[in-house]
């Protein structure tokens, strides 16, 4: 065989064994499994926007309103709810930032319904009594009558307990015939019982009272007694507000003029005992 024959026998087998290679990787390539396609992916979610435009108004309305109103709404908090609050905790329940406005800040510090530790703000009452039992022992130490309106903030049922101490008789409560505000009065079981005669219970309830109470303050402070009330104050006080006089009902059967006479007849429970 020459040589040229032999080149070209091999050429052929050399073909014969590329064709058969790709048949096979071709029938290799139809038998696998094509991947299944990725999933889509879920879009991000939207981004959403606040939208609270006017949460966002009435908080910068509070901050920029007059002092006063930004106090009021501090004292209010801490009337309704007895707690201390610093100010980061006045800001986030009422809008008021007190570190953020100085004269805010100094006026709360220095409010007398206001106690401040050095850190934290919370609602002073003018008398420190908690409970009924501290409200009757104050009572007790004002022989001359307290305000019913200067214990009414003490703490919040105070007013439930003014009028047990009264049902089971440990305080009296009456009411000032020229504002309509109570007293209330002692009643201490502990002071020794008197027996009063009756002609000196009929002078009592007959002593014709002055019609004005600035008056009655006037006759109790000539006899050495300290008037419960100040009308002349709370009548300048309440003219420079221009808040007008509360007048009582007028009734037909009770109606006042100038020929009636005012007396003690209405504290028959001073003399009740035997």
């Amino acid at each position: 065989m020459s040589l040229k024959e032999s080149l070209e026998r091999f050429k052929k087998q050399q073909e014969k064994c590329q064709t058969t290679l790709s048949s096979i990787a071709s029938t290799k390539a139809a038998a696998a499994p094509r991947p299944a396609p990725a999933a889509a992916r879920a879009p991000p979610p939207a981004v959403k926007f606040s939208n609270d435009t006017e949460r966002l108004q009435h908080i910068n309305s509070i901050r920029k309103g007059p002092v006063g109103a930004q106090i009021k709404r501090v004292i209010d908090l801490l009337l309704e709810t007895r707690q201390a609050f610093t100010p980061e905790q006045i800001n986030e329940a009422c809008y008021v930032d007190a570190n953020a406005n100085k004269a805010v800040f100094d006026s709360l510090r220095n409010n007398p319904k206001v106690y401040y530790d050095g850190r934290r703000f919370s609602y002073k009452s003018k008398h420190n009594v908690m409970d009924k039992n501290q409200l009757r022992s104050l009572i007790r130490k004002y022989p001359e009558g307290i305000a019913v309106i200067d214990l009414k903030d003490a703490y919040p049922n105070v007013m439930d307990d003014l009028q047990a101490l009264k049902a089971a008789g440990d305080i009296w409560l009456l009411s000032n015939f020229d504002s309509q505000e109570d007293i209330a009065y002692p009643n201490d079981p502990r002071l020794p019982a008197m027996n009063v005669d009756d002609e000196l219970k009929v002078l009592f309830r007959s002593i014709e009272l002055p019609r004005d109470m600035i008056d009655i303050e006037k006759e109790l402070q000539k006899n050495g007694m300290k008037p419960a009330t100040d009308t002349a104050k709370r009548r300048a006080l309440a003219q420079s507000q221009g808040i007008p006089n509360k007048a009582k009902p007028k009734k037909k059967k009770h109606e006042i003029s100038k020929r009636t006479k005012l007396t003690n007849a209405h504290l028959p429970e001073l003399f009740s005992r035997p």
